[in-house]
């Protein structure tokens, strides 16, 4: 099967741009550089995983997660899923060609105006109207829609009666999959969503509009080369001004160092965090603002047991092991809980689903929490019926104080919140959900996992923050465009190393209240019009020409001619 990607040793020692990371803000900036006629090199630490190839059952799924704690690390480097334990906090986060566009559920929501009021913002955010225009070539490219069928699922049906009850209206957000077949922004033919709720475990159908389908195919079309097991490990300035990128394969073993006039870090806010804090141990003068300002976007994963209706929550993938089961895509409806006075206040709440592959280990799950019976009766009889039927899978996102920092420790990036499970968004979310489920017949379930290796610390899968925007030094990392600023002392404050750039969510100040995948996408969008501005080409985002008989499993036939300008 044809890929995008080849290993680490494939690649050449000289480019014009290096990428780091190929997730929404690396997919950007790869694609809109290679448009641009520059020899770029995407380099991503996991591993290329193609349509179809997706984990569709446990064993498959246990084999896709690396769970890194204070003490030890499980689990494959390469890994779909990186979970981070934290003694404060829990970190989920995808990896892969196509970054966290592969697991995630993609829904693609713009904050409330208040968010980028916030002083946290430079102030060209707001004034340069660019931002608008960075939101109008992500819709463009990653072409989000409600589910037009999402009203006849029986998880929105659920929560769409707990929320009248509460005198709120369910809505259906915007989804980044193909409700019908079609050929996207990249030139590439999708096949229409088969409603099989396995959008967070990957996409075997390949309806879900990923990087890995739109910004790499396009970069590769243009040009671009992409090396997957790639780990970054820092970046160091050349005394000819040139960029030093030092890369290992991923888990170890073969050491290169590759060298650009530009660098983008996009490797997600704990790989970009990550990178920046160790250049900085290697001399690289940056803000004393690293690694502060993270944030959980007020994120909640939570469950509600026992609803009196049936919800069909659980994927069943595809080719579908209930046939005849739709379970919509992982989220189909939500409640928005606005409050006009207090941005902080606001929550949106979701239905979810959770993939397939999981539906196994679910009884196991909910074992240790006292409903022994009902999770005993669905390890016999499956999770398809009987009481896991009626399980509810919330995901919420409101706004915390992004009051998170990260360090360090025996060269391992650690998370310090003290205290942010007493953060007052997680109370916020506990009475609003509770109120759902009970509205629904049922009981609330927090966290499943409580009072295991897990904790009672929050989970979030939506980090944000560690390399903030600023005004200048002495408040972020970097400016509006992504530039790093220069830490050297008798620098001016706003003066930034020329050619590194940071892409990514690690770049967003504070929480958005939203999934935030559109907001990182469209700031990506936005830096590419300035950087391009800057460097004397124009950010061409029009959608490529259709690839005749191209779709998603062989989208890696889109290669480009071999490149000889490289040394």
């Amino acid at each position: 099967m044809s890929r995008l990607a080849r290993p680490l040793e494939a690649a050449a020692a000289s480019y014009d741009v290096i990428v780091v990371g190929s997730g929404y803000g690396g997919g950007v900036a790869a694609s809109r550089f290679a448009r641009a006629g520059k020899c770029v090199a995407v380099l991503e630490r996991g591993r290329e995983v193609v349509t179809g190839e997706f984990p569709s059952r446990f064993p498959d799924l246990r084999n896709e997660m690396q769970v890194t704690g204070r003490n030890a690390q499980l689990g494959s480097a390469t890994g779909l899923y990186d979970v981070r334990l934290g003694d404060d906090m829990h970190v989920l986060v995808g990896r892969g060609v196509g970054g966290g566009s592969l697991v995630n559920a993609g829904v693609a929501l713009r904050p409330d105006t208040r968010v980028f009021a916030d002083p946290a913002w430079p102030g060209q955010i707001a004034q340069d109207r660019t931002l608008d225009e960075g939101y109008r070539r992500a819709e463009a490219w990653l072409a989000p829609s409600p589910d037009p069928r999402a009203s006849e699922r029986t998880k929105y049906k659920a929560l769409a009666a707990a929320g009248k009850a509460m005198g709120h209206n369910l809505v259906a957000p915007r989804i980044t999959a193909a409700f019908a077949d079609r050929v996207n922004a990249a030139g590439v033919a999708q096949p229409a969503c088969t409603a099989c709720g396995d959008c967070c475990g990957g996409c075997n159908v390949g309806a879900k509009t990923s990087v890995a389908v739109t910004y790499l195919p396009d970069a590769v079309r243009n040009g671009a080369e992409i090396f997957s097991g790639a780990t970054v490990r820092y970046v160091a300035k050349g005394t000819d001004g040139r960029w030093t990128v030092h890369a290992v394969s991923t888990g170890g073993g073969l050491a290169r160092t590759l060298t650009a006039a530009v660098v983008v870090l996009a490797g997600g806010t704990l790989g970009s965090t990550e990178i920046l804090l160790r250049s900085r141990e290697k001399g690289l003068a940056v803000s004393d603002r690293l690694g502060r300002r993270f944030s959980a976007n007020g994120d909640i994963i939570a469950f509600g047991w026992g609803a009196s209706t049936q919800v069909n929550a659980v994927g069943v993938g595809h080719p579908s092991k209930v046939p005849g089961l739709e379970v919509g895509a992982a989220v189909s409806g939500q409640i928005e809980f606005r409050d006009a006075d207090d941005l902080s206040r606001e929550m949106t709440v979701q239905e979810g689903a959770m993939p397939s592959a999981m539906a196994p280990v679910l009884p196991v799950l909910f074992l240790p929490n006292g409903r022994l019976l009902g999770a005993l009766q669905s390890l016999v009889s499956g999770v398809y019926k009987g009481p896991f039927a009626s399980l509810q899978t919330f995901f919420a996102v409101s706004h915390d104080d992004a009051g998170g920092a990260f360090s360090l420790k025996d060269d391992r990036l650690v998370l310090e919140w003290a205290n942010a499970k007493d953060q007052p968004v997680y109370r916020g979310l506990d009475r609003v959900l509770s109120e759902i489920v009970t509205r629904s017949g049922g009981s609330y379930v927090r966290n499943p996992l409580a009072g295991t290796v897990m904790g009672h610390q929050p989970a979030t899968a939506h980090p944000l923050g560690g390399c903030g925007m600023g005004r200048d030094r002495e408040e972020g990392v970097v400016d509006h465009r992504g530039a790093v600023f220069d830490g050297h002392p008798g620098k001016d404050g706003s003066a930034v190393h020329a050619g590194l750039y940071v892409l990514d969510g690690s770049i967003i100040p504070r929480s958005l209240g939203v999934n935030p995948l559109l907001t990182i996408t469209a700031l990506a969008e936005r830096a590419m019009i300035h950087i391009g501005a800057d460097l004397g080409f124009k950010s061409d985002a029009g959608a490529a020409p259709a690839a005749p008989g191209v779709i998603p499993q062989t989208i890696g036939d889109i290669r480009p001619p071999s490149q000889a300008a490289r040394t």
